[in-house]
């Protein structure tokens, strides 16, 4: 018979792979913004949160503060290399005061989590108040974590349009989520469970926003084609206008 702890590695196992495939689910819109040369629209705030929620997790599963959770530490530590690579790539192609704005958060999360672990190790004795102590943290930004598109799903909701809202990172963030429900509930971990489940419901709000919104997204699209159609012929149009002035004028003088 399985014992259930075998059963839990499995599904850490394939949490591991979920949570990859979420970590690489924004490459399409890193390609595009390189493409580009410009971030456009794109909200940095996702990426930010993700990486502080990684670096908390990371700290959760180190043998002095909660024994045996290499399965969280391997696939925290993965997702901490992928968004300090995105955040690179956005700070590369922002300027102004989005470029400041990255880079102080960045610089105030790295400065917190020192902190905690500094604070933590030095002041809670125990592996049980360890865990509470850090667990509660990163329930609060594992929230985080998956409450940060709530940004995005506002501005969807305003504009009605889910362009800037990738469908393969909603449907990532719900196969991640409930992975690593399933994983706490096997057996019990109350900060693992909480954020998970929220993320969850989360992920379901943005496809529901998706279904809601993808038809009037392609109607903008097209109506955008359209008009950059319609200015380039009309610059076709000036142009040649200009050019048969031009030769007529060069006529005239040869008379």
């Amino acid at each position: 018979m399985i014992s259930p702890d075998t059963i839990r590695t499995a599904i850490g196992v394939v949490g591991n792979g979920t949570a990859l495939v979420l970590f690489l689910s924004p490459l399409p819109t890193f390609y595009r913004i390189w493409k580009k040369g410009s971030v456009e629209q794109y909200s940095p705030v996702p990426y930010v949160a993700t990486l502080l929620n990684c670096m908390m997790w990371v700290l959760y599963g180190l043998p002095a503060v909660h024994p045996h959770s290499m399965l969280v530490i391997t696939i925290n530590g993965t997702g901490m290399a992928i968004e300090l690579a995105y955040i690179a790539l956005f700070l590369a192609f922002s300027a102004g005061a989005v470029r400041r704005r990255v880079l102080l958060l960045l610089a105030a999360e790295v400065a917190f989590v020192a902190a905690v672990a500094a604070l933590v190790l030095t002041l809670a004795h125990t592996h049980d108040r360890r865990s509470m102590i850090i667990g509660i943290l990163c329930v609060l930004f594992g929230t985080g974590m998956y409450a940060a598109p709530l940004s995005v799903m506002k501005m969807v909701i305003q504009t009605k349009s889910v362009e800037y809202m990738p469908l393969f990172l909603s449907l990532a963030s719900l196969v991640n989520g409930i992975c690593w429900t399933a994983y706490a509930l096997i057996r019990f971990d109350l900060y693992i469970t909480i954020p998970n489940g929220l993320g969850v419901m989360f992920a379901v709000a943005q496809l529901v926003l998706y279904a809601i919104y993808y038809k009037s997204t392609q109607q903008i699209i097209e109506a955008r084609k359209r008009k950059a159609d319609q200015v380039a012929m009309t610059e076709v149009v000036v142009d040649s206008k200009n050019n048969t002035s031009s030769g007529a004028g060069a006529a005239a003088n040869g008379r």
